[in-house]
């Protein structure tokens, strides 16, 4: 054999790797090295007119997105937050909680490994690179004075012109370059959201059931598409806390559930124009799942 034909053979097997030996087609995403095409669009919001309202727009996002560590039980996501962000993601989902004057990013009772700042930061790097993209924030307080964090957050903030805490809803052209914050419940700073997840709707028996939930919860989020506030489904779920799927972790879910994700969406990519479904924040998503909601916003 040849050197140039062991070379072949080399590069056929890391591609196998790549592609084929982590998730299902890349919609699904088990693998914590990212490894993107060489003509991979990291930027895609350059291609979002300034004009169109940031409720117009289809997002992905990850649930729990700095939920990496505690077990089967608890981690929902693979990718660290910056190689989240190369890969497409624009919404982020944080628990966090707030002791003496730091705040911890959390998943139940297990802290994260970061602090809220240390997100901060790592964002603020990513925008710093690439100017043409905003990146939106859910902050979900934790502690148990949850008016705190709100005023941990401002001072945090500080006066920093790049993060945007205003209920009115921008346009893709005023917030290039900067963190979007989305007010839920206690968390008071940013444009009002509007969460499509039912109660319960998180907890899965059956992976049908799931599915089936997820188009109501879409239907929901077309509806309300364009408005004042930001529109969010989760398509992430957990069988813990259920009879018939107590062995259906997050990323077995997941598992299921994206490669059916991809599907779905894709059927509307004939639409003049594609609908809006807002938010969609997700579980191990691949690559080709994030490409395919992005591409939503293209006709």
């Amino acid at each position: 054999m040849t050197a140039a034909h062991k070379s072949l053979i080399l590069h056929l097997v890391l591609l196998c790797a790549i592609f084929l030996c982590h998730g299902k087609d890349l919609y699904f995403n088990d693998n914590k090295n990212l490894v993107l095409p060489g003509s991979y669009n990291i930027p895609w919001m350059a291609g979002v007119q300034d004009f169109r309202t940031l409720s117009l727009i289809t997002i992905p996002g990850t649930h729990d997105s700095m939920a990496v560590y505690g077990g089967p039980e608890l981690e929902c996501q693979v990718l660290s937050l910056k190689d989240q962000l190369r890969a497409g993601i624009r919404f982020l989902d944080l628990k966090v909680f707030g002791l003496a004057d730091t705040l911890y990013v959390m998943h139940g009772v297990m802290y994260q490994h970061s602090t809220f700042k240390e997100v901060l930061d790592t964002v603020r790097a990513f925008l710093s690179e690439f100017k043409s993209e905003a990146v939106l924030i859910r902050v979900q307080p934790e502690s148990f004075e949850k008016s705190t964090v709100n005023e941990m957050v401002r001072i945090l903030i500080s006066n920093d012109q790049n993060v945007w805490v205003s209920s009115g809803m921008p346009n893709m052209g005023q917030v290039r370059g900067k963190i979007v914050f989305l007010q839920h419940n206690t968390f008071t700073l940013g444009i009002p959201l509007i969460n499509t997840i039912g109660k319960g709707s998180d907890k899965v028996s059956h992976i049908k059931d799931k599915d089936n939930t997820i188009v109501k919860q879409l239907n929901e989020a077309t509806e309300a598409c364009g408005g004042d506030n930001a529109v969010l489904t989760y398509t992430s779920g957990t069988g813990f806390g259920t009879f018939w799927g107590m062995f259906l972790t997050p990323k077995r879910v997941a598992e299921k559930v994206d490669p059916w994700l991809n599907q779905y969406l894709m059927q509307f990519y004939p639409n003049q124009p594609r609908p809006c479904f807002g938010v969609i924040a997700m579980d191990f998503p691949g690559i080709d799942l994030i490409q395919t909601i992005i591409n939503l916003n293209w006709w």
